[in-house]
């Protein structure tokens, strides 16, 4: 499946569900108390980071996905940071401040990368299990977003859900609802719901084998009006069921796992993103599945940025390095801007790589932290250098230039210079070899410089060229 990301920024996501707060203390451990067989941890660190509904809204937000968030929590010192932190993000708070009623506190207490502990401060709140209020509210919520996510974390929030899926079924809004509990029964009429094997396990029963996993699934679809099914299952990856579909497994793309924390949020809110700007239900899959990868890699709660996905959509697809079309090396340089890289960019036709390109390009590539090569199309060769050339044609010329070390990624271009490629993709530095008076002969040198760019000319090494080559070929062969 090729994957490209959807335009992130176009959409708009509505989330409701329990909002809390996640705190950690963090520090070194070297002892064990006097007073008890436990570690005594010196705290250094103390960070707030919006959990539940917050991280998913959080999420979002740094995909570039405009995010509102509805639900209820307390009128206090962790409302108060939970808000700031929310709303300096650009998530759009419109949530429900409840006096009385604590807002829910996750405390972790960290050392070396571990969690020893985690307190829970919550309070039973009878009052947050009556959406009524929130369900005649609803309408104005959905204003101008594409996808509704019910984040349930069964505290009482998201309770009785029926209305809110009521609501949005009536608008034709999807809704994406990361359930909690044995209940499934109250999320009848959503879109997709995403349990991971244990809750779904905890509904359907045991699913020993796949065939037993489909058939489940499929049942409880159907007896629930769901549109799909998203199964989240660890180490294992996830599997998309939808009725009357063959299931689609995405297996587990994590490097290393530190932290699981948070990896549904992400989840559910890359799904969300996607669906809203408009991406298909398994390109949405696809994108969740290393999104989930990228963050159990972080330690707590933690979000997914654009560039992050971006970076990892290139790498799962073998596009870090390589041949590229423009639009792929569009996000690639977007992603090493992004990371500070200084952006190399030298053209040619490159018909017959030799010696000297090679030290060519090993030259240009030390100039900066990403080079690329723009090759001349065939068409472009032939009119450049006239009949029986290429020798080489443009997709062998491009393998060959990509297998190269000091070659980050190769494109193609129809054109006889360069000059809309420099437009497009506005290098650091355009380099070229040969022997030029100066950097007044190279092709769109005023381009570059105009955006701030630097011109670079780099000789070749001498005796060797392509024409020279051909040439020698041809008088051994009339020899």
């Amino acid at each position: 499946m090729k994957l490209e990301l959807p335009r992130f920024h176009s959409a708009r996501v509505l989330v409701l569900g329990d909002i809390m707060l996640d705190r950690y203390w963090e520090g070194p451990t070297s002892r064990i108390s006097p007073e008890a067989p436990v570690p005594v941890v010196k705290v250094e660190q103390i960070t707030d980071r919006p959990g539940g509904a917050g991280n998913v809204a959080l999420n979002l937000a740094a995909l570039g996905t405009g995010s509102r968030l509805g639900g209820h929590c307390g009128d206090d010192e962790m409302a108060d940071s939970l808000q700031a932190m929310l709303a300096g993000a650009g998530v759009e708070c419109a949530f429900t401040r409840v006096a009385g009623c604590p807002t829910i506190t996750k405390l972790r207490v960290i050392s070396r990368h571990q969690q020893l502990i985690r307190l829970d401060f919550e309070e039973p709140a009878p009052e947050l299990t009556d959406v009524r209020a929130l369900a005649a509210d609803l309408p104005r919520l959905l204003d101008g977003c594409q996808v509704l996510v019910l984040s349930d974390y069964a505290k009482g929030a998201l309770a009785r859900p029926e209305a809110l899926i009521e609501v949005a079924r009536a608008r034709a809004v999807p809704v994406l609802v990361d359930p909690k509990g044995s209940d499934f029964a109250r999320y009848r009429g959503a879109t997709l719901l995403t349990p991971n094997l244990h809750e779904l396990e905890a509904v359907v029963g045991p699913c020993r084998t796949e065939s037993e996993l489909v058939a489940r699934a499929e049942q409880l679809m159907h007896e629930l009006d769901l549109q799909a099914l998203l199964v989240t299952r660890g180490e294992h990856g996830m599997t998309l069921l939808r009725p009357g579909r063959e299931e689609l497994h995405m297996p587990a793309v994590a490097r290393e796992v530190y932290d699981v924390t948070g990896a549904g949020d992400t989840v559910i809110a890359v799904l969300a993103a996607a669906v809203a700007a408009g991406a298909e239900l398994p390109q949405a899959v696809a994108l969740a599945n290393i999104a989930a990868g990228i963050v159990v890699g972080k330690l707590g709660t933690a979000a997914v940025s654009a560039p992050e996905l971006r970076r990892a959509v290139l790498q799962d697809q073998g596009s870090e390095r390589g041949a590229l079309t423009l639009e792929q090396l569009q996000v690639a340089i977007a992603d090493a801007r992004a990371r500070g890289e200084r952006v190399v960019f030298t053209n040619g036709c490159f018909d017959i790589i030799h010696a000297g390109h090679v030290a060519y390009l090993e030259q240009a590539r030390k100039l900066g932290d990403r080079l690329v090569v723009a090759v001349n199309s065939d068409e472009s060769v032939r009119r450049l250098k006239g009949r029986g050339r290429p020798i080489n044609p443009a997709e062998r010329r491009m393998a060959v230039l990509a297998g190269l070390e000091a070659v980050d990624w190769v494109v193609c271009f129809a054109q006889d210079t360069p000059r809309e490629l420099l437009q497009i993709l506005r290098p650091d530095i355009l380099v070229k070899g040969g022997d030029y008076p100066g950097k007044e002969g190279v092709v769109g040198w005023e381009i570059v410089e105009e955006y701030g760019g630097e011109v670079r000319v780099l000789g070749f090494v001498d005796d060797v060229s392509t024409t020279a080559i051909v040439n020698r070929i041809l008088e051994d062969n009339a020899g």
